[in-house]
């Protein structure tokens, strides 16, 4: 298998090497026979990288300690599952990963090459110039088919014990699935500016493809904060740690250009600012790669130091400079056909939601590279926290909560101020009783900065959740008129008639509820307390009481259990059993929580050790407001995104009379979303 994967990695180099220089002649010269040849050595070395990845993946199941990766991140007794998943959780297997993931949306993009021959022709050759990079890396800078030096010891090192976790199988190819799927909409719109493509359908494609990547990196940045709060046992959800940080900058450009795209759809503006959105989220997503592999910043996420840092900051130097090229070269062509004529407009809204935007990744990226670039005017890191991270990001994220209120209802170029009275006042209101209540219900703003920000996060919420259930209300009471049939059925043809529009709404609600979850911090508790026999804990409205605690050995890891019996408001409603590991391959610890989640509140239970005087556990208790609502949004904001990316429903199929549909954007406003358009 080592022969077969490292022969085939080398071929995979070859046939990127010839897809990217024959691909450039072939575009040169207009051959098409040429080009031909160049599309299907693209698609060749999506078959050689498959056939490497799966040569590790065979090695893994083996037990082949010969290849120094395989003995230093599996065992004998490691799970299959977590054999499978070996394949990312090293530094030279996650590159070979991100070669295949390359390769496969390579592939995909060669197969969709008539969607238009001459702009895929081009977005190929980007792509294979990405792929030649990674190539070289994983061939002669981190190779995964190296052998061991030495004896080849009967069994291996280990997984790291915090990877061995449900969600480590699944979040790092969904995070994967995010950075590397912002190749290719960089790759469109590099393609469409060397070309002077004409027209917008460069960004039609685009859209679709980012939309893709961001909910990839959607679902990796919520599994990872799922795995933190479950594994590290520490409480929390998010660090602000800089490999968290890297994930989180290329998914906040992402989100800013899939607002401002409308514009030049819709409008011809902000062309400029639309293309170098799409080469900043892939630079960032490169970015983010480079901290984790390079050993620059301290991370419990990243990987072990090691000298590919080089590699990465000559990359991103070598595009960075031929994307300033391309653009001081053809700049002219993205020159705006139209200027902002209101300021209540839903053209200035997508404008202040991606300056905010920008401004909150300027914020993360400076406080994440500052302990780097302080070690290098000083000559000693000093490092950015959390409180930095939150002072910043907090009001920026409450100002986008109240844009994604107002912009629902706002028209294009100008909206009169009597319109924007009409549909705001209801909205409104809501959200002024909501804050009365929360404030005169306990919350007391007043007392504290957290419960102030939790009380308007939460009042701005209830803002948005109005205008957003006001535009699904009034469009399908349209529909259900004219169908006879029920509101809701109505809002179900409405959603299938405009899916970008509705669908971003949709995901708008699915950030709502997770800015609710967020509220909740501000109520967290924390106890930490030695628990013999019989002993109590009370946090809030429980009660621990600890009954007994177990020892167990099994070959992968031996096991300390507590049982504890939980109690709420005197009344018994369960036992949770917070245990910690040690993994015999790495004699590493790991904990195991013990968590209790409601749509209110999380009751979260760590076995931080033992007493060695006593012998008695000792439990860390934390009570977490509103955590479930955390996890409940992301679901719901990649169904929102799913559904944006379906088509249209056919109008042939449920079309309105041009008078009916003109009384349907009447009561809808004839506004969009700001993560949709009409």
């Amino acid at each position: 298998m080592p022969q077969i994967g490292s022969f085939t990695l080398l071929l995979a180099l070859v046939l990127s090497a010839y897809a990217f220089l024959v691909g450039i002649i072939a575009i040169v010269r207009k051959d098409d026979r040429l080009g031909e040849t160049a599309r299907r050595a693209g698609i060749a070395v999506w078959i050689a990288v498959t056939a490497s990845a799966t040569a590790l993946v065979i090695s893994a199941f083996r037990n082949d300690f010969s290849l120094a990766y395989i003995l230093e991140h599996s065992n004998r007794a490691l799970p299959l599952p977590y054999k499978f998943a070996a394949l990312w959780s090293g530094q030279e297997g996650s590159l070979l990963f991100w070669c295949w993931l390359l390769a496969t949306y390579g592939f995909i993009l060669r197969l969709r090459h008539k969607v238009d021959t001459r702009l895929v022709a081009h977005a190929s050759v980007i792509m294979s110039g990405v792929q030649i990079f990674f190539l070289l890396l994983v061939n002669f800078a981190a190779h995964p088919f190296a052998m061991t030096v030495g004896a080849i010891p009967p069994d291996g090192n280990g997984l790291n014990p915090l990877l061995q976790y449900p969600e480590m199988v699944i979040h790092p190819p969904m995070l994967y699935l995010g950075y590397v799927g912002m190749t290719v909409p960089f790759a469109f719109a590099l393609a469409a500016l060397i070309m002077k493509y004409p027209g917008e359908k460069w960004i039609h494609i685009t859209r679709r493809w980012t939309m893709v990547g961001w909910a990839f990196l959607t679902c990796g940045i919520f599994l990872g904060s799922y795995w933190a709060y479950k594994v590290l046992g520490w409480g929390g959800w998010w660090g602000w740690d800089p490999v968290e940080n890297a994930s989180l900058l290329p998914w906040l450009t992402g989100t800013a250009f899939l607002h401002s795209v409308m514009m030049q759809e819709k409008r011809g503006m902000m062309k400029t600012w639309n293309m170098w959105l799409i080469f900043s989220t892939f630079l960032l997503s490169i970015l983010g790669t480079f901290l984790t592999r390079s050993g620059v910043v301290s991370s419990v996420h990243a990987f072990a130091q090691s000298g590919i840092g080089v590699w990465f900051v000559w990359f991103m130097a070598i595009t960075f400079a031929t994307c300033v090229f391309f653009y001081v070269k053809n700049k002219d062509h993205l020159r705006s056909e139209h200027q902002l004529e209101s300021l209540i407009s839903r053209e200035s809204s997508f404008l202040f939601n991606n300056v905010l935007l920008l401004v909150s990744a300027f914020a993360v990226l400076w406080g994440t590279l500052f302990p780097v670039l302080s070690e290098w005017v000083q000559g000693h890191k000093i490092t950015v926290g959390p409180p930095f991270f939150n002072k910043v990001n907090i009001p920026i994220a409450l100002c986008l909560l109240l844009l994604t209120a107002v912009g629902p209802l706002l028209a294009w170029r100008r909206t009169s101020t009597e319109s924007l009275k009409r549909n705001f006042l209801v909205p409104a209101i809501l959200a002024l009783l909501t804050a009365v209540v929360l404030a005169f219900g306990g919350m007391k703003p007043w007392a504290d900065i957290a419960n102030f920000y939790a009380l308007v996060a939460i009042s701005l919420s209830v803002l948005v959740a109005a205008t957003v259930f006001s535009e699904f209300w009034r469009g399908g009471r349209v529909i259900a008129r004219h169908n006879n049939t029920n509101v809701f059925a109505g809002m179900v043809q409405l959603t299938r008639r405009n899916t970008r529009r509705y669908g971003g709404y949709i995901v708008h609600i699915g950030v709502i509820i997770v800015i609710i979850g967020f509220a909740g911090s501000a109520f967290y508790q924390s106890k930490e307390k030695e628990m013999g026999f019989g002993d109590k804990m009370n946090i809030g409205p429980y009660t621990l009481v600890c009954r007994s605690y177990t020892q167990d050995d099994n070959p992968n890891y031996r096991s300390e259990t507590a049982m504890l019996d939980i109690y709420k408001n005197g009344k018994k409603i369960d036992t949770m059993y917070p245990q910690r590991r040690v993994y015999k391959a790495s004699e590493q610890p790991a904990t195991i929580v013990a968590n209790r989640s409601t749509i209110e509140e999380d009751l979260y239970l760590v076995y931080t050790g033992v007493n060695p005087d006593t012998g008695n556990p000792i439990i860390k208790a934390h009570l977490n407001p509103l955590v479930w609502w955390i996890w409940a949004g992301a679901h719901i904001l990649v169904i929102g995104t799913i559904i944006a990316l379906f088509p249209n429903m056919q109008a042939s199929k449920q079309a309105l009379t041009e008078k009916e549909r003109a009384r349907a954007l009447a009561a809808a406003g004839r506004t969009g979303s700001t993560a949709g358009a009409d």
